[in-house]
């Protein structure tokens, strides 16, 4: 049995073997792959694309999906062992986690950090909690990594580009009025990296350097693949010959819990926003974004109605991959 929960631990044919797939989905949308089968989709967190794409995805296989938003349609639950349940928790991750594997055939999470302690949020309790009692496959829907999102990127440059090895790739920082999540710059980096990519980190400080172990989890792969990785904090060195811009917001880890602070430093980089002037820098290169994007504040509307901008296409692309890779955990094992 295989857990998706990270693509750090799977290897590049079997992730190409689900985006391969995935294609001829998009070709053929209605299989009946997963008839009879089922998973449940626990929300911690809000969703629209992936609550969507998961949901209409195993229907489209023959499948069925039910949702759950632990806390408010369904109860609360505590995931600290040992922990005496007097609070507002009414069942432990043991048991749920084990009561919906004897009804469903998959199990997928969504649920970001709190944001108040990384070395806290790092661990990933909530997901791997459930990846440990429960005995049917796991996929992360975003925790403190992405990892669906990174397989609809892929698949979307490969269509977009065919050969991803060697494309100068910019992951940059770009401005949010508020501290976000760095779970899809997290995957971003470590995609990239293991499909052969050349890439740059632009951010506007070091303190926006994402955490040291998915930065050695991409200097491996890009030492592996015979390519570079390079942070830096330089505008106009980052987008020149590019050929992918990915643009995130994130918040500085340092001043997790402190956002009051790190809002002095983010007020001063509004403009690292993406546009035109930027991607006129680039190599006739693309731009996406996983969304949601706020307009206007991370990229411009001239971006973002370009024909160069994949982020829709990116966003169907969930919908092909999520559907690959559940009949792939299902139906298929690691070659």
């Amino acid at each position: 049995m295989q857990h998706f929960l990270t693509t750090e631990n799977w290897s590049k044919p079997d992730l190409q073997q689900i985006l391969d797939f995935a294609k001829d989905l998009k070709q053929s949308p209605i299989q009946s792959l997963l008839k009879n089968k089922s998973i449940a989709l626990l929300f911690f967190n809000p969703s629209l694309r992936t609550r969507t794409s998961f949901e209409i995805g195993i229907e489209q296989l023959g499948g069925h999906a039910v949702v759950l938003q632990p806390g408010k349609d369904a109860w609360p639950i505590e995931f600290e062992l040992g922990s005496v349940m007097d609070g507002e928790a009414e069942e432990h991750v043991k048991e749920v986690a084990q009561v919906l594997s004897s009804y469903c055939d998959l199990i997928a999470i969504r649920a970001f950090p709190k944001f108040v302690d990384w070395q806290q949020d790092k661990l990933d309790t909530l997901l791997k909690s459930f990846a440990q009692y429960a005995s049917v496959p796991v996929i992360n829907m975003e925790t403190i990594t992405h990892p669906c999102q990174e397989l609809a990127h892929i698949m979307t440059l490969q269509e977009k580009l065919g050969e991803l090895q060697g494309k100068k790739y910019v992951l940059t920082w770009t401005y949010h009025p508020k501290p976000l999540n760095t779970a899809v710059a997290n995957s971003a980096l470590m995609i990239a990296s293991k499909f052969g990519m050349d890439v740059t980190l632009l951010c506007p400080t070091k303190e926006y350097v994402l955490d040291e172990h998915y930065m050695q989890s991409a200097q491996s792969n890009c030492q592996q693949n015979h390519q570079n990785l390079t942070v830096t904090h330089d505008i106009e060195e980052a987008y020149t010959g590019a050929e992918i811009v990915y643009a995130k917001s994130w918040g500085a880890l340092p001043y997790f819990g402190q956002w009051e602070k790190e809002k002095l430093i983010r007020d001063q980089y509004k403009h690292f926003i993406v546009d035109e002037h930027k991607m006129a820098m680039t190599n006739q290169g693309l731009f996406s974004h996983c969304l949601p994007l706020r307009r206007n504040v991370k990229a411009t509307d001239a971006v973002m109605d370009a024909d160069y901008c994949v982020a829709i296409q990116e966003a169907e692309n969930r919908l092909h991959v999520q559907k690959s890779l559940m009949n792939f955990l299902v139906n298929h094992h690691s070659s």
